[in-house]
């Protein structure tokens, strides 16, 4: 047991899995992506964009990324009520990074999975590259 309590104890102290830790999740990610890309959007906007996701899922996420400092949310005392979200100074940091993912991506792709024209498309960071 002094074992598994020393390996969790290591890596909580890790970085990268504590970076991981605040972005990770399934959801994570594309929402981060698409405030990068608009810099303020609506909940509904959000969930238009996003596909496969839950309003469930999209609350909490939302949530979950306000409380780790990466979203901010800001509501207006206006009926019906309007709350927009965006990213934080905090959230903008990590944009190099995910831009140096998406690149290294890429490669994977390129490497393994080309479409028959050549081209590669995301169509939700719109990211398109040719041979």
């Amino acid at each position: 047991m002094n074992e598994e309590k020393k390996y969790g104890e290591e890596f909580s102290a890790c970085p990268v899995i504590y970076a991981l830790n605040l972005i990770g999740g399934k959801w994570h990610l594309p929402v981060i992506w698409l405030l990068n890309r608009d810099a303020v959007l609506r909940y509904n906007e959000i969930k238009r964009r996003i596909c496969g996701i839950t309003n469930m899922m999209l609350t909490q996420t939302l949530k979950d990324l306000e409380e780790k400092g990466l979203v901010h949310r800001v509501q207006y005392p206006e009926i019906p009520p309007r709350v927009e979200y965006s990213l934080t100074e905090n959230g903008q940091r990590l944009l190099p990074a995910l831009d140096e993912l998406a690149k290294w991506g890429i490669t994977q792709f390129e490497q393994h999975a080309a479409n028959q024209d050549g081209k590669y498309r995301c169509s939700e960071c719109e990211i398109i590259t040719s041979e």
